[in-house]
């Protein structure tokens, strides 16, 4: 199969009792759907990031505290 999958693998030594390697002890999971998952949520954020720094309205965000985080072009093209 051509298919592509994404493991995260973890693996140690293992040794004697004179502290010689002697073999590999290892375990992976398939991390493949949220591989897939991450990379859905990343390109919809990039969407979603270009679409308001792109409006023809201002948007800006504001925090807990009140104060202004985030803003696209048209807010500052207006507040300077």
């Amino acid at each position: 199969s051509d298919e592509i999958r994404y493991l995260l693998v973890n693996a140690t030594t293992r040794r004697d009792a004179e502290n010689n390697i002697v073999g590999v002890v290892g375990v992976a999971q398939d991390v493949t759907e949220a591989a897939k998952h991450d990379r859905a949520v990343a390109a919809m954020a990039r969407e979603l990031r270009q679409l308001v720094d792109t409006a023809n309205a201002p948007i800006f965000g504001i925090d807990v505290d009140g104060n202004v985080n985030e803003w696209n072009n048209k807010t500052a093209e207006i507040t300077g």
